[in-house]
């Protein structure tokens, strides 16, 4: 009987890239492990160690070329085409590294959107986009345009519309390269009150160990490999970022960060 407290089951999976023996890249090679209903997953890795291709399979935006990919009792590399982006669309929020917000938007419509493609009646929509602004405050700025905003609030009001269609997985990938330190840490600490407080479940590709702190499990990669795995537990962030950087020493990268 499967755990019902697993939302997402990586079994088995394997990417190529190639169309003949001698040209066959392996990206992944043979990954499992599974992700728990409001976990928070990191995942580091040297560059080309399949860390994104992960996410991008995982995201639907890529194939897997064997094993399974389950979110929620679903084998999401069955699905084709119109039910695959139906899927997405539905139990899949992301947030990236440029934020994406539309500048002739509203706070308010860019938190929107998502709910207007899927046809949400508007006084639903409403009552959700407040709600979420109330909790990630950025309420007061609704009317606002990104341009009139502080980075701050471009990043809170991305994670908002990455939850607002209450989508069981959020995806980040490398969500504070393009940030300043500050900027990265008050995106981080977003993050980890959304999954403290919301139960938001994410997976984070980051090259950054301070990024990956933030996380509860973090995975490393290596050829296409699971390497390793640290779980966070009790530990304060300080020392769990010091078992970081010694994974990553140990991976052969530089003890700062991978990159």
């Amino acid at each position: 009987m499967e755990n019902s407290s697993v939302l997402l089951h990586i079994h088995n999976i394997q990417k190529y890239y190639g169309s003949n023996n001698s040209n066959i890249v392996k990206a992944l090679d043979d990954i499992s492990f599974d992700v728990q209903k409001g976990e928070f997953l990191g995942i580091m890795g040297s560059s080309g160690a399949g860390k994104s291709t992960l996410l991008n399979c995982i995201s639907t935006i890529d194939s897997v070329s064997a094993g399974k990919i389950i979110l929620d009792g679903k084998e999401v590399n069955l699905l084709k085409d119109k039910m695959l982006a139906r899927f997405r669309r539905e139990n899949l929020g992301f947030i990236f590294q440029d934020f994406s917000l539309l500048d002739n938007l509203t706070i308010y419509d860019n938190i929107a959107l998502a709910l207007t493609i899927n046809n949400v009646p508007t006084d639903v929509i409403k009552k959700k986009v407040e709600h979420v602004a109330k909790q990630l405050g950025i309420y007061e700025i609704l009317q606002h345009y990104p341009y009139e905003t502080s980075g701050g609030q471009k990043q809170r009001c991305a994670c908002a519309r990455a939850i607002i269609n209450e989508p069981k997985l959020v995806l980040a990938d490398e969500p504070t390269g393009a940030l300043d330190s500050h900027s990265a840490q008050m995106l981080l600490e977003t993050m980890g009150d959304m999954n403290e407080k919301l139960k938001t479940t994410f997976i984070m590709v980051t090259h950054d160990a301070l990024s990956a702190s933030y996380a509860k499990r973090v995975i490393f990669l290596k050829d296409g490999k699971i390497y390793c795995e640290l779980q966070r537990g009790e530990k304060e962030r300080r020392k769990f970022f010091n078992e970081i950087l010694d994974s990553i020493a140990l991976l052969g990268g530089e003890r700062k960060y991978v990159s």
